[in-house]
């Protein structure tokens, strides 16, 4: 929906479930009058209807339930993603894929491998919408409009994530300046926790509007020709002295996927955790036959 009221471009919706997609269509074009907005919308369970699309978005998978993490769905959800890439090499080869599907940074990487495109051409969107959450977290804590918040996060979506306070501003100055090292410790470990509490709270399903305005905005960015920084799965080969494996970090995003992976400065304790969680992936990664 936000992809099509931005007008980004013809908007392509395809589920294996018999009808759904074409439902959700049918929902938001009904609304189209009312918003005096003439999006292009199709919903279908043809997955052929993608030939030659421009961005691809995969969020197919099962979702979390409460006390899941993202990596108790890595095998199923591998599963799924083997089928559409295999698809999607045919159907699409040229194409930008945006990964949504969970455990985020493994799938990434899964699709990296099945579908043989250049890493730079797949993205996963996971650590600009933790940095939004962080940035709310942090705004709602100290009464500042969150349009003066720049937060920073690196690392996995997921357990391994990484909020920086060091290099997170508020109003131009670090979070560590602004609040007590206490606070700025659990204004971390609270973002840590963000999905598995909405997923608490929900009981059924995850998070879907915060997840689908950074989707809509990686898009955006992509589809304008512009450049922007974002932090995104992104495959490393090299930086931050790690090979062959994807995780977050902040990247410059433009027509042709990630342009440029950007080492932000790091304490020796931020960079040991950092290499922890990628040595994690790593480790899952060869135990996740593809």
């Amino acid at each position: 929906m936000r992809v099509a009221q931005n007008k980004l471009g013809k908007v392509v919706l395809f589920d294996i479930v018999k009808g759904l997609a074409q439902g959700k269509c049918f929902d938001m074009d009904d609304a189209r009058a009312i918003l005096k907005n003439d999006y292009d919308l199709t919903g279908t369970d043809d997955i052929h209807q993608l030939r030659n699309s421009d961005i691809v978005v995969i969020t197919a998978g099962l979702a979390r339930k409460p006390g899941m993490t993202r990596e108790d769905l890595l095998s199923k959800n591998t599963q799924i993603l083997k089928s559409i890439c295999q698809n999607l090499k045919n159907l699409c080869p040229d194409a930008i894929i945006i990964v949504v599907t969970n455990p985020l940074d493994l799938m990434t990487y899964a699709a990296i491998k099945l579908t043989g495109f250049k890493p730079q051409r797949i993205l996963g969107m996971g650590i600009t919408l933790d940095a939004s959450r962080f940035a709310n977290l942090i705004s709602k804590e100290l009464g500042v409009p969150v349009t003066d918040i720049e937060a920073v996060v690196i690392g996995t979506h997921g357990e391994g994530m990484m909020p920086l306070a060091s290099l997170t501003k508020v109003k131009g100055k670090p979070l560590t300046e602004a609040v007590h090292k206490d606070k700025a410790a659990d204004l971390v470990k609270r973002t840590g926790l963000r999905g598995a509490e909405i997923v608490s709270l929900l009981g059924s399903g995850s998070a879907y509007y915060a997840p689908s305005a950074a989707i809509a905005d990686l898009v955006e960015v992509i589809a304008s020709g512009k450049t922007a920084i974002r932090g995104v799965s992104a495959y490393l080969n090299g930086e931050y002295g790690v090979k062959d494996v994807c995780i977050g970090t902040l990247c410059q995003i433009g027509k042709n996927g990630i342009e440029k992976i950007l080492e932000v400065n790091l304490t020796g304790e931020e960079k040991a955790a950092f290499l922890k969680s990628a040595n994690n992936l790593k480790e899952q990664t060869k135990n996740n036959p593809l």
